[in-house]
């Protein structure tokens, strides 16, 4: 039984990724790592840490109810469930002494201007600048001063 730890934030974004898996797989044993997204550093102040952890088990359970039916239409496959919590080397490792030899797959969706914490140690980092939302931002705001002329 092949076993693939899947790590993603989004999932209309990881369900792109793995259709093209889905196709002819046999029996598999799925591991579904949800990332939510980090919550400011100012948001502490008006919420505890309970209802922070609560909210991340409910966002978590609304993405793996998205993608958790495509997962298990293969007889045999086997669905787990885990929130990440930081940093995603160590808990991928931990993932990888738990079930021997496990494919990482890095499923989360690219965010603008936001480098992604590498989930293995000899992941290559993102091409994606910190100054990619700036300029983008400026490209597009200059166009649209361009045509109001």
């Amino acid at each position: 039984m092949e076993k693939i730890a899947v790590f993603l934030n989004d999932a209309e974004h990881a369900r792109h990724i793995l259709q093209p898996m889905l196709a002819g797989a046999s029996a598999t044993h799925w591991v579904l790592v949800a990332c939510p997204p980090t919550l400011t550093r100012h948001i502490g102040r008006w919420v505890s840490n309970t209802a922070r952890q609560q909210w991340r088990e409910r966002w978590a359970a609304e993405v793996f109810a998205q993608i958790e039916p495509d997962l298990k239409g293969q007889p045999g496959t086997v669905v787990e469930k885990l929130i990440a919590k930081r940093p995603l080397v160590e808990l991928s490792a931990r993932i990888e002494t738990r079930l021997g030899g496990v494919r990482l797959l890095d499923a989360r969706r690219p965010q603008i201007g936001k480098t992604d914490e590498p989930i293995a140690t000899g992941q290559p980092a993102s091409n994606t600048s910190r100054w990619a939302a700036p300029v983008a931002i400026t490209t597009g705001l200059s166009a649209v001063l361009t045509l109001a002329d």
